[in-house]
């Protein structure tokens, strides 16, 4: 068998060559609406970047390729956004010589155990990456509104608030944090402590190219601080950044009013979609957004990567 040959794409040929490999659009980014699944470069006025994107190549074939994804201004990949193949075993070896890192994100249709098909597609992916290195973090409902799911009710117990001072914005993350079920947040907590699980937090939300004027921490009539949230753009739709409660002021049902109010904003601004998502266990949460009609569109299945390329 001819040896299998693993490289980055350059500009004049990454999308013709990326696109050469078939898939059956059953998992992935043929999911979302509208699809994103065509593949183009910074140059071209796509999102991915040839330096990113690998394949492996056996007698010039594609059969294997792997994007890693970041805004246009990052200098380093945040997640692993497109990852499949005709040969897992290719797939495998990609991963672990690619020198990049990144979640692997795999987008999944609800219920995708119960299609023989899908959940054949989407299990090769999860083998050949956890083959490579990549663990299960966490599955999450992937949740899209649009103006005919119809805005939520306002329940007007809660006073919102702008904060300009970070510091008071981190200090109610670290409070919203030291108890939480959040698998990404845990991580953070494990690494660097409540502190760093925080500033993660806000380094997203100044990431995010929208408002800062947006943030809002609640209170209760008497002004005792409920939670905050964050309505926010990322590169490609307007997102529920951040929802968050902090621990003395769970067990009711706060989390829909932070929800609400962050979904009126966003489409006071417009928004023809809002996109969010939280982890499967956090019973609380999905219950809030199914009460604000939040539909799920996917399910995605989060694996942290591995450490430092095999050469």
């Amino acid at each position: 068998m001819t040896d299998l040959v693993i490289r980055h794409l350059v500009e004049d040929e990454a999308t013709a060559l990326f696109t050469s490999l078939p898939h059956a659009g059953l998992v992935g980014r043929a999911l979302l609406d509208p699809p994103r699944d065509t593949y183009a470069t910074l140059a071209e006025g796509g999102e991915y970047r040839p330096e990113w994107t690998w394949v492996a190549e056996r007698d010039g074939k594609v059969v294997a390729r792997a994007a890693f994804w970041a805004g246009p201004d990052d200098t380093e990949p945040k997640v692993l956004d497109w990852f499949d193949f005709t040969d897992p075993a290719a797939g495998t070896k990609l991963l672990r010589r690619a020198p990049l890192r990144g979640d692997f994100n795999l987008l999944l249709p609800p219920g995708w155990r119960d299609d023989p098909r899908v959940r054949a597609e989407g299990q090769a992916r999860i083998d050949a990456a956890t083959a490579a290195g990549y663990t299960f973090m966490v599955e999450r409902y992937r949740y899209v509104w649009r103006p005919a799911d119809g805005l939520p009710e306002r329940p007007g117990r809660l006073v919102f608030r702008p904060e300009p001072d970070d510091e008071r914005v981190l200090e109610a993350l670290r409070r919203v944090h030291s108890v939480t079920l959040d698998a990404h947040a845990l991580r953070a907590v494990a690494e660097g402590g409540v502190e760093q699980a925080a500033q993660e937090e806000l380094d997203f939300f100044r990431w995010c190219p929208s408002p800062r004027e947006w943030w809002r921490l609640a209170y209760t009539p008497e002004g005792e601080l409920v939670g905050i949230q964050v309505p926010a753009h990322n590169p490609a739709a307007p997102i529920v950044g951040f929802i968050g409660v902090v621990p003395e002021q769970r067990g009711h049902g706060y989390a829909y009013d932070l929800l609400a109010e962050c979904t009126h904003t966003l489409a006071a601004g417009g928004a023809d979609r809002i996109v969010a998502s939280t982890d499967v266990g956090n019973v609380g949460m999905a219950k809030a957004f199914a009460r604000a009609g939040y539909p799920v569109a996917q399910v995605t299945y989060n694996l942290a990567p591995p450490g430092p390329a095999v050469a």
